[in-house]
């Protein structure tokens, strides 16, 4: 959808003007794991308007497949505004125009399964749930167990405002429970389905995927990977083994999809939580880097990462929306990336990140960080 920024701080009934901008949970996602050299592609609707042509142009520009986006000649592309405030401040304010929108029509019928399914990983959010029924059954349906089904991203992503009375926050946990890798913050948790007892509850709740990430915001995130039992180690986490098509090929043990011809033997896995702390950030905005997150965690899990390196990169491409007043922003070089996800435990701990440290040289990163 469009995303429309403020120009000043202030209650949306006294700002003047608004910037225009992309957004939307998977987009995001997409577009910065372009920016970081990944092959991807966004599935989706858009009306057959002005807005859906700034939405497909402006995420293509980022190198994102854009090839089987459907546009919609009687549906509007969704937009939203909001404030410039953090969105745990009492004050943000957001207000959603999606009702009857282009994306609330898409169905198992309305997109290109396959083209959804084509790739190693495929990223859902619980947003698109919200939309529409039809929205929801084409979750159900990618989420379900299928022949050759991709390895299965699933970010949480509690809306309170885009849910009906027909359904409620459940559905998020039973979609969570059916996928591979998934993404939930603490606070979400507790909103949503009353958690109160931190990472360890979240996880006896969602003991069925392979991966759970739970955000803990400034704090840093914790990362649970169950071990490989049985089965699932020849193929992890629902993906078909040696049938799996040459050009994508398999996933290993603990869930980081692999190249044709690599070894599949089991990795060590544990399910004994992973704490990594985040840096300090000057934060600018909050909004998209739970998007951001995600990408520099999926990013590394493509590349065959640790686990704790996988929640620094996730660390690290956060830092760069939240040092940014937009929802998506582009994540560090990967040499920069890299160089700082591989600092010892003590420097990393000590660095603080401000606005346009992702144009700055790692030298120049760490000598800013924290006394």
């Amino acid at each position: 959808m469009v995303t429309f920024l403020p120009s000043r701080p202030g209650r949306l009934a006294d700002v003047p003007a608004f910037h225009r901008s992309i957004g939307g949970a998977e987009s995001n996602v997409a577009c910065a794991l372009a920016a970081a050299g990944h092959t991807t592609r966004w599935v989706s609707r858009v009306g057959a308007d002005g807005f859906g042509d700034h939405l497909v142009e402006a995420i293509g520009g980022y190198g994102v497949d854009v090839s089987h986006v459907r546009r919609d000649p009687d549906r509007p592309t969704g937009v939203y505004f909001r404030t410039a405030g953090d969105r745990a401040d009492d004050a943000h304010e957001v207000a959603y125009y999606r009702a009857g929108s282009a994306a609330s029509a898409m169905s198992p019928t309305g997109v290109d399964l396959d083209a959804v399914r084509a790739g190693r990983v495929l990223h859902l959010s619980g947003i698109t749930a919200a939309l529409s029924e039809d929205c929801l059954t084409l979750m159900r349906e990618l989420t379900a167990p299928h022949p050759g089904r991709p390895l299965i991203s699933f970010d949480v992503n509690h809306r309170p405002g885009l849910w009906g009375e027909a359904y409620g926050p459940e559905v998020l946990l039973d979609l969570a429970r059916r996928a591979d890798i998934v993404f939930v913050g603490e606070d979400e948790a507790e909103e949503a389905w009353g958690l109160t007892g931190g990472p360890t509850a979240i996880r006896e709740a969602l003991p069925e995927p392979t991966v759970l990430v739970v955000k803990q915001g400034a704090a840093g995130a914790v990362a649970f990977r169950r071990p490989p039992a049985g089965d699932r180690a020849a193929g992890a986490m629902g993906v078909p083994p040696p049938e799996r098509s040459r050009e994508w090929g398999r996933a290993g043990a603990d869930g980081t999809p692999q190249s044709p011809g690599c070894d599949n033997t089991p990795r060590p896995a544990t399910d004994h939580g992973t704490f990594e702390p985040a840096p300090r950030v000057d934060v600018v905005a909050t909004t998209g880097a739970g998007d951001a997150f995600a990408a520099g965690f999926l990013s590394a899990t493509l590349r065959g990462l640790p686990l704790k390196t996988r929640l620094r990169h996730g660390h690290l491409t956060a830092a760069a929306t939240l040092t940014t007043p937009g929802d998506l922003a582009p994540p560090p070089a990967r040499p920069l990336a890299d160089r700082l996800a591989a600092l010892d435990d003590p420097a990393w701990g000590r660095l603080r990140l401000g606005p346009g440290w992702t144009d700055a040289d790692a030298e120049a990163v760490e000598e800013a960080r924290t006394p």
